[in-house]
C-alpha cells in the first residue's frame, strides 16, 4: 500500500485492496474528487487526470510534483518548530491571511493537515481554514511519501486541475475510466460529514453527478463511485450497477457510530 502524503478523512486506503476489484483497465483514470491521492498511488493507469475543488489541496499536488525541494524545506521548518497550539493557531492565521510564494503555501497546508484534528479538510467562507489543533504528540512529517507522490506524478505526466466535479466529467472520453468518491450522501441518524470545500454536498449535488455520469457512460467511459450504505436508499445512482464492501470510518468514533460500515460501490463498465 501507497500511502498518501496527506491524511485525510473519507481516505480509500482501508479499502484499496477491494476497490482495486472495481476498478477497470482504461486510458486514464479520471477522479474528480481526488482528495489524498491514494487511489492514484494505488492504481497503474498510463495517464491521469486530478481534480478538485479545493485550491489549496490541488496548489499542494502542483508543488509536490514541480517545486519539492522547497516545499520540503520549508515544511520540516514549520513541523520543527509548529507543535503547541499557539503556533498551529499562529500559521492557521496566516496561512488564511497572508500573500505567500506557492511553495510556501503548499507546506502551510501540509503542516496544518498534519497537526489538525483527525486529518480533517474543513473551510468556512468567512475565516477560511478552520480545523482545530490535533494534539498530536509528534506529527510524522512524510517525506518519503512526497517523493513517491512526485515520482509518480511526474512519471505519469498527472493532470492536477482546480474545478468543479462537472467540469472535471466533461473532460472525460470513451476509453477513460472515471472514479467519484464524493462527500457520503448522510446516514439517517448519524453526525454525517457531508461538506466539501466550504459548501455542502446534499442530495441536489449528489444528482447532479449520478447525471453527469450518465452522460459520461454514453460517451464510452467506464464508471466507478464509491458513496455510504445509504446512498442505495436515495436511488440516486440505480442507473448503476451495485456492490457493498466494509469500510472503516474513523472520524466515526467520537460520535457513537461503529467504526465498520458499509460502503456502496457503483458502476458501469464494458462488462455491465
Amino acid at each position: 500500500m501507497n500511502r498518501s502524503p496527506l491524511k485525510w478523512a473519507g481516505s480509500k486506503a482501508g479499502v484499496m485492496d477491494q476497490l482495486l476489484n472495481f476498478l477497470p483497465s482504461g486510458n486514464r483514470l479520471v477522479e474528480p474528487f481526488v482528495g489524498s491521492g491514494t487511489v492514484f498511488l494505488n492504481t497503474d493507469y498510463k495517464n491521469y487526470l486530478l481534480c478538485d475543488i479545493n485550491p489549496d489541496l490541488i496548489l499542494f499536488f502542483i508543488m509536490v510534483t514541480h517545486d519539492l525541494k522547497r516545499l520540503e524545506e520549508h515544511g520540516r521548518e514549520l513541523f520543527n518548530d509548529g507543535n503547541k497550539p499557539e503556533r498551529f493557531y499562529e500559521i492557521r492565521q496566516a496561512f488564511n491571511n497572508g500573500n505567500h510564494p506557492d511553495y510556501l503555501k503548499a507546506a502551510m497546508f501540509l503542516y496544518l493537515n498534519r497537526h489538525c484534528y483527525n486529518g480533517l479538510c474543513r473551510y468556512s467562507e468567512k475565516s477560511g481554514f478552520n480545523v482545530p489543533y490535533g494534539k498530536y504528540k509528534q506529527p510524522y512529517f512524510p517525506g518519503q511519501e512526497l517523493k513517491l507522490f512526485s515520482e509518480k506524478a511526474n512519471d505519469t505526466g498527472a493532470v492536477f486541475l482546480c474545478c468543479d466535479f462537472s467540469e472535471c466529467i466533461e473532460m472525460a472520453g470513451g476509453g477513460d475510466v472515471i472514479y467519484a468518491d464524493p462527500p457520503y450522501v448522510p446516514i439517517s441518524g448519524a453526525t454525517s460529514f457531508t461538506k466539501y470545500y466550504s459548501s455542502e454536498f446534499g442530495l441536489p449535488e449528489h444528482e447532479r453527478l449520478s447525471n453527469e455520469l450518465s452522460f459520461a457512460k454514453a460517451r464510452g467511459c467506464r464508471i466507478v463511485a464509491s458513496n455510504s450504505e445509504a446512498a442505495i436508499k436515495t436511488k440516486i445512482y440505480s442507473q448503476f450497477e451495485c456492490e457493498t464492501i466494509n469500510a472503516n470510518r474513523s472520524i466515526s468514533r467520537a460520535t457513537g457510530v461503529d467504526k465498520t460500515a458499509k460502503e456502496a460501490i457503483f458502476t458501469a463498465t464494458e462488462n455491465n
